[in-house]
């Protein structure tokens, strides 16, 4: 297949579109992986990480087992997470994604790093996956399942979670928080989900609003947006609601970034970018131009440089330029049969937290949660 030239097939009997070499113009040169933009990884250090040249690892929690000096059991398959300010340290929250169970949990660290407390912030949910912080400090939770929820949340478990209907029932993946249009963007991880949007009635009350679903206009990648009639998809599933709706092979992790939503699909190996100014999507990198097998988690430093987390067998942390080049910047040795999940930087952009899903045995019971310090290029002057 031509690098220029690809085909998104629609669902359902829907139809299909051609998309041209005008969902490139806004990339510049195409994705490179030669090289990293911190320089080469190193041999695997005692945690198991090839890390860059000046970066440390350490590993902050273990499913089962108590966090830090907490007597607080870290919960199994750690997923999607983010960081938030507390006064002079910060909390990093991370969903679990476990059948039946699932719900969210939070860790609070010290200004040195030390951490302090560990609790449980969101339960008596099912497989809550991904999410995305909000500019207000609060972690939005998402069930992947078939008409799973959203739910808001309070990093530091002082407001009980709420439960955001108007965001649909769907097989909910990741949300990104677009504070200049005011709206939420939405994931969906099925092999003809589909891309949405949430108006709040009331910004930034996000219990009540519409929902949109993403349609392709034109050729050169140009969108509508169409309300979903029924988000409560009691009788339809959502994806299934507005003809035309444009289809994602696997929808998964999300960032709202310079005036642009990322995100990305499984199924075909992608990552996108809609471009809220001038409504219109494009391809960021694709497998015939990058070799991230499987994209799934992403977030970005305070210079807007993304970081795409890859599941197994790669196991690794990739950077994408805004410009479109894909370059490594970690990999977690000896864990094939997991995930690369939770990417997120503390508010200064000197500590970066992710998850291997399952560890190095494939099972829930393994995932370990780690922390990454160095050089970051997003990191704030005078701190860490």
């Amino acid at each position: 297949m031509d690098r220029r030239t690809f085909l998104l097939t629609s669902a359902a009997g829907l139809g299909s579109v051609t998309l041209t070499g005008s969902l490139w113009q806004t990339l510049g040169s195409p994705p490179e992986t030669a090289g990293s933009a911190y320089g080469p990884l190193l041999s695997p250090d005692e945690n198991g990480l090839r890390l860059p040249p000046g970066f440390r690892s350490r590993v902050v929690a273990r499913a089962g087992r108590n966090v830090g000096p907490t007597s607080y059991r870290w919960h199994p398959a750690p997923d999607g997470g983010a960081c938030f300010p507390d006064g002079a340290g910060w909390i990093y929250v991370s969903n679990s994604e476990v059948d039946g169970t699932g719900g969210a949990s939070a860790i609070r660290f010290a200004a040195d790093g030390s951490i302090t407390s560990a609790t449980r912030i969101l339960e008596g949910t099912d497989r809550n996956c991904s999410g995305g912080p909000t500019p207000w400090g609060t972690w939005l939770s998402c069930e992947e399942v078939p008409r799973g929820r959203v739910f808001e949340t309070d990093p530091r478990g002082r407001r009980r979670p709420v439960e955001l209907p108007g965001m649909g029932r769907f097989t909910h993946e990741a949300a990104a928080v677009d504070p200049v249009r005011e709206v939420v963007y939405l994931t969906e991880d099925e092999p003809d989900g589909c891309f949405y949007r949430f108006q709040p009635a009331a910004w930034p009350d996000l219990t009540a609003g519409r929902l949109e679903v993403l349609c392709l206009r034109d050729s050169d990648g140009s969108v509508t947006w169409r309300p979903v009639p029924a988000p409560s998809a009691v009788r339809r599933p959502t994806r299934h609601q507005v003809p035309g709706a444009q289809r994602f092979d696997g929808g998964e992790g999300a960032w709202y970034v310079a005036g642009g939503c990322w995100f990305t699909t499984k199924g075909d190996r992608r990552v996108w970018r809609y471009d809220a100014d001038r409504s219109r999507l494009t391809v960021a990198a694709d497998p015939t131009t990058a070799q991230m097998p499987r994209v799934d988690n992403l977030t970005a430093d305070s210079r807007g440089e993304l970081f795409v987390a890859e599941d197994g067998p790669a196991m690794r942390i990739c950077t994408l330029s805004p410009t479109g080049r894909v370059r490594p910047f970690l990999s977690i040795e000896g864990h094939p049969d997991s995930e690369v999940t939770g990417p997120a930087f503390t508010p200064d952009g000197t500590r970066l937290y992710f998850s291997s899903q399952r560890g190095s045995t494939g099972e829930d019971d393994d995932g370990t949660t780690y922390e990454v310090t160095g050089p970051f290029h997003g990191a704030r002057r005078g701190s860490g």
